[in-house]
């Protein structure tokens, strides 16, 4: 896949994997236009990276992402990758009662249901052009659940296990399907769990970025950074070696909140 010229769309750019995939991008020649709920947080990226396109959007909702295909498409014809980053996880105790029903599946509109309105809405765009790719964020936590996040692993499982379908489906078109499948990493998301997850085995989120972007041009359509290699063989061979130690985890926060 050439990654130099082209038109690119990234969900969730104003911090993290979306940032660091921007600022890299743009560097390698390419238009690059980011989403956000935040349009503080996007004018400052605008601020630091000048040659950014900006538009709020929020993936969660089927009327905005409609509207922001309307525009990008109309602003930027030759739009032909988009980068399905966007995603939010939180440590939920799932025998908390005060969450609402509509609360508990946040992520799920997210995390899951948003990629899949994305590509859904972006598709006949993409087709019309010669090269084309979608690339979704997934996690190790797709291979593995960590039951303190039980919505976010299983949202992460349910895109892994959509972009495998998705990549069959497209074979014979113009359009390229890639999966990152990211491991923990010093990024906002992450904060939550300062104390409680051993940060040093955190990657960087420019070193992460840089073996993506190695692996995209390569194209490896499945692309394991850092510790998501290992958790990738481990959860083939001894699955239950991460499980129970993400397990402990999860019991020890749970008995410190209910202390």
């Amino acid at each position: 896949m050439e990654l130099t010229n082209n038109t690119i769309l990234i969900t969730g750019g104003t911090s993290g994997f979306g940032y660091e995939f921007a600022s890299r991008l743009i560097d390698m020649g390419n238009t690059v236009i980011i989403t956000g709920r935040d349009q503080a947080k996007l004018d400052l990226t605008k601020k630091k990276l000048p040659l950014v396109h900006i538009f709020q959007s929020d993936v969660s909702d089927p009327i905005a992402i409609k509207q922001l295909y309307a525009d990008v498409t109309t602003q930027f014809p030759s739009l032909n990758i988009i980068i399905n980053n966007a995603g939010e996880m939180r440590k939920i105790n799932l025998q908390d009662e005060s969450i609402d029903l509509d609360n508990i599946v946040r992520e799920i509109d997210i995390n899951l249901s948003g990629p899949i309105r994305m590509v859904q809405a972006f598709l006949p765009h993409l087709k019309t052009g010669s090269s084309a790719a979608i690339i979704n964020v997934t996690s190790g936590l797709a291979l593995t659940p960590f039951p303190i996040a039980p919505v976010y692993g299983a949202t992460k499982a349910g895109l892994r296990s959509y972009t495998k379908s998705l990549r069959v489906q497209l074979k014979n078109t113009n359009v390229k399907v890639f999966e990152l499948v990211a491991p923990g990493a010093n990024t906002p998301l992450n904060d939550q769990f300062a104390g409680e997850v051993d940060s040093k085995s955190f990657m960087e989120p420019d070193k992460l970025i840089d073996v993506a972007i190695k692996g995209i041009i390569k194209d490896k359509f499945e692309i394991y950074p850092g510790l998501a290699r290992i958790m990738y063989i481990l959860s083939r061979l001894a699955p239950g070696i991460i499980f129970g130690q993400l397990s402990k985890i999860t019991e020890k926060s749970l008995a410190q909140t209910n202390s």
